[in-house]
This record gives C-alpha cells, structure tokens and sequence, in this order.
C-alpha cells in the first residue's frame, strides 16, 4: 500500500512547515518559576556532597568549608533576539568555615543558552557561557559583633571553582532536554495512524518570543505516508507581545487537510450504515427492484472516498468538504450493490483542547448534494435519490467520522506539562491556540 501511494500521491518537495508554536516571554518567566525547585534540588544535592571537588578554591581543607544549606533566591531566563536566552540564578549558601561560624554567602550564575538542532532531530539546550560570582552577604559572628563586613569581590571570585559551577549548571539542562526530546514522540490517532513533529531549525528567538516551526508526519501501519503538496507554503504569524498566553500554537488549513487525509488512508473513514429502507420499499418507488432481490433484504450503504476530504478556514469558522460514492446495496456478508450515489458535502468543524489533545467534531451539515453514479436499476431521478437515502447519510456519516475523531488528537508538546486556559481561534487559512502552561506534578 505504502509503495502505491508513493506513486499516485505527489510528496512534499520541500520540507515546509504546517504548524508551530511561539514561547511568549510571559511563558518564559512561568519556566523559569517552575524551575526553581529542580534547580535547588540539583545544586543542593551535589553542592552539599561532600564527597565532591570542593567548590572554594582558596580552601586548605575540604571540610574547612562546609556547605550546609543551599537555597535558590531567585531565577530568572530573558530573551537575546538572534541568539537564544540568558539564565540568571541567584543563590544563598550557607557555610560553615568554623564550628561558630555560619557564612551566608550569594552566589551568582549568569548562563548564556542557545538551542541546537542535533542530528536526531531533536532540539537541544546547550550551555554557551557560564560566569559565576561570589559574595559574602552575612555571618552569625558579624551579627553578634555588628560590626560590617569588608571584602573585596575580586578576592572572593578568585576562591570559587568555576569549572566546578559550570558543569552543575549543564547539569539543569539535563531535565528541560529530556522534555525537548519528547516533543518529537509519535503520538497515536487510531491504532493504525500515528502522527509526528519534527522541528525544521532551530528555534528564532526575538524580543517578542521563541518562535519553533513543526512539520507534521503522519505514519499508517507504521510507514510515512506521503502528504498532498500545500498550494501556499505556511509561515508562523507574527508574535504578538501583548500577549498574555504563555504559548501559542499554530496550525495550517494544509495541517486538518493533511490529518483527514492520512485517516482516509487508513481507511478510519470507511464505513457501512444500516439504513431503515429494504429491499421491498425502495421496490415501491424503483420497480426494477424486484427482480434483483427475490426476499426482503434490510438495505445498507457503503461509503468510500473518491477524492480527499478538505479543510477550509475563514474567519471564526472551520468547514470539512467531503467527497464520497455511496454504494447502496442488499446483503451480507456478502454486499451486492445495485446503485451508486456520489455525496459532496460541507460539514462545520467544532475545534476545542483538552489538556494536550485538539478534539475535532463534524457538526451542522451546511451543504449536501447527491448524483447518480452507476445504476443495475436504471435511471433514478435526483428528488428520488435524496428523499431515500439524504436523511441516512446526512446524519450517519458526521457521526461515524465523529466516532473516529472522538479520542482527539495530540497537539505538539513535551512530557510534564499541560495546556490550560485555551482559546480557539480561526482565521483565514490558519488557528491560532493561545493557552498557558501547567506543570503536571510527577509522583513518586
């Protein structure tokens, strides 16, 4: 099947983008928030080890200088249009150089952070500067004392190891890029279909936001299937900073045209409906009728395909056109048809989210047209047609199709975190998603 379709449908011969997503600075500052206590758990745990290169340079003895409490202050990520971000970190240590004593001494990371595309594909955060510095805020003698403490910075910078600090900070990219890998996860649509996103490049990165470009793939029993050419190449919208969302995603009309697409290959469309018609009563209105079928037969359609569904967006609406022959027969197992009907229809589409999932249902059928395809019963005229079998099929085939999309399907996203406060929006041609972020606790 995989071969044949290569051959009859045209692939992409470029890679473009379909959909995407834009990072708003609000997003980032949410990240940052988020990342706090897995900051402090890292740094607590092998700062505090004191089994581990000790982290003041100047230090005789390992011991001399015990840390014994480690607490983030404040962390913070901005943007660098063209380049990537800056992570700040604030963080109080307290050390004890002496039984007596206890030090509270700043530590002050500046991290620059750019984001790669590896060779798997998969974005990647890689640490491009690291600087870090050191000064004494306060200890319990100078309390006791009142008396200020004096120290040149410069002294103090000399005393931290920061081969030791800089690799503790690559150590935080280990988690967010354990997220990033999973963005490119294939996520399943019906057991048969899955879908996938492969970032195109590296991330931009502008004062308003990180704009990420996704191609969509879908997959059919496990082969990339080949998608119809777009007729007009997608680019991201505009970021706009005014936003409060921390995300926005966004989606081609050739990315709902691509997914129906790859359903019909995966025959999730294919359906068989019982109609309340037999054999005998459509016999009343088309006589010859009555020599195909010598017992009364309960009458069913078979639907199929002749050309792909398609998916037009206008402003604040979205319509599915669907392009069928329904083969109406008697008989089964074994199905003998005695007419075919071709079925052009619009369908609204009703968009909505759910955590990380789009649900997308067939509505109000706006339009609907039937012709006769092929006939063993001879001439039926259109009104004949449309008052047996227009109530059956205006009303099953939104259903079936509805029964296929019920489980949704997966937006772009990374493992831990959900979407909450999601709007919808539909524009010509694309829909914008704005929602926040939500970081799912993880048990155990």
């Amino acid at each position: 099947l995989s071969i044949l379709l290569s051959l009859l449908v045209p692939a992409h011969t470029t890679r473009s983008p379909d959909c995407g997503g834009i990072l708003t600075p609000s997003g980032l500052s949410y990240l940052a928030e988020v990342s706090k206590l897995q900051t402090e758990s890292v740094l607590r745990q092998d700062l505090m080890t004191p089994t581990v290169p000790d982290l003041f340079l100047g230090s005789p003895k390992p011991s001399r200088n015990q840390i014994n409490s480690v607490k983030v202050a404040e962390l913070s990520l901005s943007l660098i249009p063209d380049t990537g971000l800056r992570l700040s970190i604030d963080v109080d240590l307290g050390i004890t150089p002496a039984p007596s004593t206890t030090k509270v001494m700043r530590l002050s990371i500046l991290v620059g952070i750019h984001v790669e595309l590896n060779p798997e594909g998969n974005l990647e955060l890689v640490t491009s500067a690291c600087k870090p510095t050191l000064e004494e805020l306060q200890s319990t003698e100078e309390l006791e004392r009142s008396i200020p403490h004096e120290s040149s910075s410069s002294d103090v910078d000399k005393q931290i190891n920061i081969d030791k600090i800089c690799l503790e900070v690559s150590k935080l990219l280990l988690l967010p890029n354990e997220y990033l890998m999973s963005l490119t996860a294939q996520f399943p649509i019906t057991p048969s279909c899955q879908v996938q996103y492969l970032p195109l490049a590296a991330p931009v990165f502008s004062e308003q936001g990180i704009t990420i470009s996704l191609q969509t793939t879908f997959q059919v029993a496990g082969m990339a299937i080949p998608l119809p050419v777009s007729p007009v190449p997608f680019s991201m919208p505009e970021p706009v900073s005014s936003s409060p969302s921390h995300f926005t995603l966004a989606f081609s009309d050739h990315f709902y045209t691509s997914l129906f697409f790859a359903l019909e290959m995966a025959g999730a469309f294919n359906m068989t409906v019982p109609s309340p018609l037999t054999t005998a009563t459509v016999a009343q209105k088309i006589t010859q009728m009555g020599s195909l079928f010598q017992e009364d037969l309960p009458v069913m359609l078979q639907a199929v395909f002749r050309s792909s569904p398609r998916v037009v967006l206008e402003e604040g609406k979205a319509a599915l056109k669907l392009f069928l022959t329904v083969h109406v027969g008697a008989g089964l197992p074994a199905f003998q048809s005695f007419l075919s009907v071709n079925v052009d229809m619009s369908a609204g589409l009703l968009l909505s989210v759910t955590d990380t999932r789009m649900m997308i249902s067939a509505t109000v059928i706006e339009d609907i047209q039937l012709s006769l395809a092929a006939s063993d019963v001879g001439p039926v005229p259109a009104a004949l047609l449309e008052e047996l079998f227009l109530p059956t099929i205006r009303e099953a085939v939104p259903a079936q199709m509805n029964v296929v999309l019920s489980e949704g399907v997966f937006l772009p996203h990374v493992s831990s975190f959900t979407y909450t406060d999601v709007k919808v929006m539909i524009h010509k041609d694309y829909v914008l998603i704005p929602c926040n972020l939500e970081l799912q606790v993880r048990t155990g």
